[in-house]
């Protein structure tokens, strides 16, 4: 088990009149390898969670432990964290500033310790797996587009070889084809690279066709835990959280209500074609 968070909680400005509750006693724990959507509406604390899980933020209450250690515990070193619990965030804005692509990506494995040549390796690779065209190895990562400079952020973590990476909401403000191929090069990464993938989004639709695992945040709290199908499963209680389960789902109980007998767990278009399929056949017999 690489992450657990037991009996966590989180406060801003404690003890002040502008205390605020973000996190209330989550117990959650992240395997190896695993791929896990967290999905909650605004304030639910998603953007907490995710800094608490790679040391950004100190739990005002638990423990954040990575594979069995206190990373608040003394003589834990939380910047060999980072470099294992790898986040990218939002706005890519936030990560570049560097004269070039790759010298962005290099900081990371030369802030490891690395010498110039093996940093530029790694950082290379890593630009290569996100599917970055090498002749833009040199330009400027400002002058990226936005699915770019999400790549080129990406890289940035990648190139430090981590465990587990951490994305909050990469597919944000692209474009349809941009969103599916950012999604779709986070998934080859998963599957080439065997590592753990945290995937925060508003999108259902892209959380019920990557994930393996779906979390769901209300109020600070954990509300479900489960595979996408159960999740969905509860689209009524999603609703009331400001949430929603992908259209597919809402098309599947209509059909279910007007006779056809069609599987309303499909939660995505290849299942409910499947399904629907199967079900006029059968109508015809």
């Amino acid at each position: 088990m690489s992450i657990e968070l037991k009996h966590v909680s989180y406060r801003y400005s404690p003890g002040t009149v502008y205390e605020m509750r973000a996190l209330e006693h989550i117990d959650l724990s992240i395997p190896d390898g695993q791929f896990i959507g967290i999905i909650g509406h605004t304030g639910s604390g998603k953007s907490t969670l995710i800094q608490l899980l790679n040391g950004l933020l100190k739990p005002s209450e638990g423990q954040v432990l990575y594979n069995g250690e206190d990373i608040w515990g003394e003589g834990f070193s939380r910047k060999k964290l980072r470099g294992q619990v790898g986040l990218v965030f939002q706005y890519p804005e936030h990560q570049l500033f560097e004269m070039d692509v790759l010298k962005d990506v290099c900081f990371g494995p030369k802030n490891q310790g690395l010498g110039q040549a093996e940093a530029e390796e790694q950082a290379r690779k890593a630009l290569e797996h996100v599917g970055m065209p090498k002749e833009l190895f040199g330009k400027s990562p400002f002058e990226l587009s936005g699915g770019q400079k999400k790549r080129a952020a990406i890289a940035g973590v990648l190139a430090m070889n981590p465990r587990i990476l951490i994305l909050d909401e990469p597919a944000a403000g692209l474009d349809p084809g941009g969103r599916d191929e950012i999604l779709s090069q986070i998934a080859i990464l998963h599957r080439t690279r065997k590592m753990a993938i945290v995937l925060v989004s508003h999108s259902m639709e892209d959380v019920a066709r990557y994930v393996e695992r779906i979390v769901v945040l209300n109020e600070g709290r954990v509300a479900f835990d489960d595979e996408p199908r159960k999740v969905f499963a509860h689209y009524k209680e999603l609703e009331r959280m400001g949430l929603a389960a992908p259209e597919i789902t809402y098309v599947m109980h209509d059909l279910k209500a007007r006779g056809l007998q069609v599987d309303t767990g499909a939660i995505t278009i290849e299942e409910a074609k499947e399904s629907i399929l199967k079900a006029l056949k059968g109508e015809r017999r």
